[in-house]
């Protein structure tokens, strides 16, 4: 409970300095367009010793608060622009100072355009978050969100697709600030990685922020276009077919596109962006499985396809319109429809033995045809106002609508493996899960002595009605009969109140952001097994406390806490089982608890002279009640049950490495690594089964770019991460090699090639063993995705404007919008 009150100790200790708040914005000074993220520090002119560090919001805002009376130099540095220095003095100042707009010079310019020989900084890093630029990763070109995070630091996929960050898979997708109620990797296959400027980071958010996610936020910053007039931006992909034989049904294509389009003009700002991607990939997959049940010990060996087809597209479009000078309207929406097939078609080889005597008393081979279909359609409505008063105040009001309806069916085919028409099982679920959800939010800002004060209140409500359906026959010219043991309408209403208050000031070297967040939430379930209802009341509080001490000007230390919540998915809670494999049920829990996770985090952030890039350190500790894990026992002899549980306590200790090097104007490279260890205590199954589980795990993202000449690149790449113990088990290793390169030419038009997942000496990239064990049980399933796929690129990226300079570029990737 002591934490709980903390932040209110920032709150009193810091309220009675006294202080003068330095504002304004920054914009190029020919297009008169605002510069974001650029960078402020302010030195005492006396001593002259580091004050204060800053960098400007997307919309080149600032706002620095000052404790002492004295003379300063106030710098301004933004990467293609001279640095400008302002002298300022605030003996006479009465608390405010206003700079207004700051104008910048771009240090090349001619009168068509112009082009700065340098390059972006890779990521940066302030005191609650780590921001990187998408450019830099040419292997995500023309792919998806997903191509793009799975390169940052910290952040892993698996063989089976599966995401995590810092080792959890519980994180929170923002897009643009605004969050979504579909799950983060159906939503981040939605979103073009052409279109993505920066990826936020957020380790341990404030309390402004949703309480979702434990293992902090990642938030998505779309492009815009950087002038007034026109901007268009266009990407071609085309895959080359396949170089390796998979024995797969049909061949994998992959082919896409997208459009994005920018009108900026006075009060006016219109963003809209269309994309297709068909992106299919050829695998097989190999597994073990068996068990121990009434003396008979029952063995499957399998062997065949694993394949995937899939395709989205999407449409996208926003207007901003400016209606008096202090107050600004948005609003937005999102159409979309993504599509995917898994083809399983695998041969097994089926042995019964008696135990003790080992005696072989059965053998059965048999081919199971197995397609799992999931599709979903997305509808997105947003609304935002916004108010700056007179008095340095913001109002910000916002709405949010969203309409998906998830739907999809698993067959699976048992069949004689001498007689492919002679069917011995065959069992078909269907599911429709459509979703609607709303929320309302309301945010107000207000700059006071102590530095600046937020407060807000948002409500959310969720409502998802899913209908499955089970049925099944035992052989040929048998009917399909529905099973009502695995089957029922399923209704889950989550309902969520929250409110925060917040500060964030500045005491010489001294930042701190520091608040408390409330939550009421409700949850229920009906149409479950029971006739009564399955509901969930929680009010709870989340304290969140974050400090930067300015040690130097490139040398900063920070350390953090926050408390966090992760909720779980109606997967995790709808009760009937799905027939997942031929050898697999698949089922949740309806009384299943939310986890509640405490973070714990320091770190140190490093800025290496003359530009040459960026290092930080953080050592975090997540504590982790009522841990979600799927786990196995046996149903029958050859088939095992998969439920989502809680497991008990969990502790995640660990420490992350980012490092960003630039030697020279030609080389350039990222390394990021993340290794932690992961403890779990406690037990499953109405306590029958112990779970302790303990293991050290690490990752390793890293991209090494070198520019051959002013318009021609290559980039290595390389994302590996090592095994990893689970409740019952433990993954395998599991790493992608890739290659790219890329041609600018002098007409707007760039030229890429791609190659994904380099097989290089025969290694085994792109596969991954995943295996559990229990006390009659053991699986063990080898997946094996397509190696050594080669994709070609086209982009075209064209500026229309009112003024005839445009902004810079840098030699390492241009800026598209």
């Amino acid at each position: 409970m002591r934490l709980i009150f903390l932040p209110f100790f920032f709150l009193v200790s810091f309220g009675g300095f006294s202080q003068t708040i330095i504002s304004g914005y920054l914009q190029d000074s020919l297009t008169l367009e605002p510069l974001a993220f650029a960078t402020i520090t302010v030195k005492n002119k006396a001593e002259p010793a580091f004050v204060k560090g800053e960098i400007t919001d997307d919309k080149g805002r600032f706002s620095i608060s000052i404790f002492e009376k004295n003379s300063y130099d106030f710098k301004v540095d933004y990467i293609g622009y001279k640095t400008k220095l302002i002298k300022i003095n605030l003996n006479q100042s009465s608390g405010k100072l206003n700079l207004g707009a700051i104008g910048l010079s771009a240090l090349t310019q001619q009168l068509e355009s112009v082009t700065i020989v340098g390059s972006k900084p890779t990521f940066f890093a302030t005191i609650e978050k780590q921001v990187y630029n998408a450019d830099q990763y040419e292997i995500a070109r023309g792919g998806t969100a997903l191509d793009v995070l799975k390169n940052i630091p910290s952040v892993s996929t698996n063989g089976t697709g599966e995401i995590t960050v810092r080792g959890s898979k519980g994180f929170l997708i923002l897009i643009n600030g605004k969050p979504t109620q579909v799950d983060a990797a159906t939503i981040l296959g939605q979103i073009p990685a052409n279109t993505i400027e920066k990826v936020e980071f957020i380790t341990a958010p404030s309390a402004k922020y949703d309480a979702d996610g434990k293992a902090g936020i990642l938030n998505i910053i779309t492009k815009k276009g950087t002038a007034n007039g026109w901007t268009i931006n266009s990407n071609f992909q085309q895959g080359l077919p396949r170089f390796q034989e998979y024995e797969n049904s049909t061949e994998p294509k992959r082919f896409g596109s997208d459009f994005s389009l920018d009108y900026r003009k006075r009060n006016w700002d219109f963003t809209s962006a269309f994309n297709y991607l068909k992106n299919d990939i050829a695998g097989q997959r190999e597994g073990e499985v068996n068990t121990t049940r009434n003396g008979v010990f029952t063995s499957l060996s399998s062997k065949g396809e694993r394949s995937y087809k899939r395709e989205n597209y999407g449409l996208r479009a926003s207007l901003t319109y400016k209606l008096f000078v202090r107050d600004e309207l948005t609003a937005g929406m999102y159409v979309g429809k993504k599509s995917q097939f898994r083809t399983a078609d695998i041969f097994y080889s089926n042995f019964r033995k008696k135990i003790p005597s080992n005696e072989i008393f059965s053998r059965n081979n048999y081919f199971n045809a197995n397609l799992v279909s999931k599709s979903g359609t997305f509808n997105v409505y947003n609304f935002n106002y916004n108010h700056t008063s007179k008095k340095e105040s913001i109002l910000n009001l916002s709405f949010l609508y969203e309409n998906a309806l998830l739907d999809g069916y698993t067959k699976n085919n048992n069949l004689s493996a001498s007689n492919y028409k002679d069917t011995l099982q065959y069992t078909f679920n269907t599911g429709q899960n459509p979703l609607k959800a709303f929320r309302f939010k309301l945010d107000y800002e207000k700059q006071i002595k102590a530095g600046k004060f937020s407060a807000g209140y948002q409500y959310r409500l969720q409502q998802q009605k899913g209908s499955f359906t089970y049925f099944e026959n035992l052989g040929n010219n048998t009917p399909l009969l529905e099973n009502p043991d695995f089957s029922a309408n399923i209704n889950v209403f989550n309902n969520i109140h929250g409110t925060y208050l917040q500060i964030t000031g500045v005491h010489k070297k001294l930042e701190y952001t520091s608040g408390l967040r409330y939550e009421n939430a409700f949850r229920k379930l009906t149409g479950a097994v029971s006739s009564l209802p399955f509901t969930l009341k929680l009010s709870n509080f989340f304290p969140s406390l974050n400090i930067l001490y300015n040690l130097s000007p490139d040398f900063k230390w920070k350390i953090a806490h926050s408390r966090r919540v992760q909720r779980s998915t109606n997967n995790e809670l709808n009760p009937y089982p799905e027939r997942e494999h031929s050898e697999t049920l698949e089922q949740g829990d309806p009384n299943i608890k939310p986890e509640f996770i405490g973070v714990y985090e320091t770190g140190i952030i490093k800025d290496f002279k003359k530009g040459k890039g960026l290092v930080y350190w953080n050592i975090y500790r997540q504590q982790i009640t009522d841990l979600v894990n799927r786990v196995n026992s046996v149903y029958n002899d050859t088939i095992l049950n998969r439920v989502y549980t809680n497991a008990g306590k969990a502790q995640l200790t660990g420490t992350e490495l980012g490092l960003s090097l630039n030697p020279s104007k030609k080389f350039k490279f990222l390394l990021g690594g993340n290794l932690y260890k992961l403890k779990i205590n406690g037990s499953v199954f109405d306590n029958t089964v112990k779970v302790n589980s303990s293991g050290w795990v690490y990752s390793l993202n890293s991209t090494i770019s070198y520019q051959f000449t002013t318009s021609f690149n290559g980039q290595f790449n390389i994302n590996y991460l090592s095994a990893r113990n689970t409740a019952q088990g433990v993954d395998s290793r599991f790493y992608q090699p890739n290659f790219s390169l890329k041609k600018k030419f002098k007409f707007p038009v760039t030229a890429a090639v791609q190659w994904q997942n380099a097989a290089l000496f025969g290694m085994k990239v792109n596969e991954q063993r995943i295996s559990t064990s229990g006390n009659n049980f053991y699986t063990s399933t080898n997946y094996i995705q397509e190696r050594n796929i080669v994709l070609l690129n086209i982009s075209y990226s064209f500026n229309v404007t009112n003024k005839k300079a445009k902004l810079p570029s840098s030699e390492f990737g241009e800026r598209e919008f």
